[in-house]
């Protein structure tokens, strides 16, 4: 019943009323379960509406055509398993502007809200400029859209085999969404006929 007094006012209503044990016992036990059954609610809502966007991937895979399973099947291969976000990474350029554009077309993603990271080799440091304008001119991304780059040195064992071997390292393209990556993951796993409970919780 909703009293319509503030919580302050009923506490001082109330604050002289005696408690049995059982009272206080039952009390204390809310107070100690509350936020564990608060969390509990949560994370059961989270994961119903991972399923819901995996039910939409579904559907998606059997109404779109070639380039988005194309995508998909991409995504597959060399994403990684993240529940809330989209993350692919690798050193072909063509590669991650195909995935890039395949967002942008399937799921309306703006430029503006993909971010992209750099991981670079001790011989790139100084060309460490020119190869993230290398990454955002081949994905048709902002600067803005570019976060910290990582400058991995070469250990005292390492005899700089990797010398050349990465003209322009490797890049990780990521948006944050839970809806884009489960529902690619619904596709998927209507494409492959299988089912990755894993990929939902």
């Amino acid at each position: 019943m909703e009293l319509g007094v503030s919580r302050s006012s009923v506490s001082v209503w109330v604050r002289d009323v005696p408690l049995t044990e059982a009272q206080r016992a039952a009390l204390a036990q809310r107070v100690r379960l509350g936020p564990l059954v608060a969390g509990e609610r949560s994370a059961n809502a989270a994961r119903e509406a991972r399923r819901r966007h995996q039910d939409e991937g579904r559907r998606l895979a059997r109404e779109r055509g070639p380039r988005y399973e194309g995508g998909c099947m991409l995504y597959w291969a060399e994403g990684a398993k993240s529940r809330n976000r989209v993350k692919i990474t690798n050193s072909d350029a063509g590669l991650l502007a195909y995935f890039a554009n395949f967002l942008r077309r399937e799921f309306d993603v703006r430029s503006e809200d993909m971010r992209v990271y750099c991981n670079l080799f001790a011989d790139h440091a100084d060309r460490q400029r020119e190869i993230e304008s290398f990454w955002l001119e081949r994905l048709g991304l902002p600067p803005p859209c570019l976060r910290k780059s990582v400058v991995n040195v070469y250990s005292r064992y390492s005899q700089k085999k990797r010398q050349g071997k990465l003209p322009h390292g490797t890049c990780a393209l990521v948006v944050q969404s839970t809806r884009i990556v489960q529902t690619i993951y619904g596709s998927i796993q209507e494409y492959g006929g299988f089912e990755r409970p894993e990929w939902l919780d």
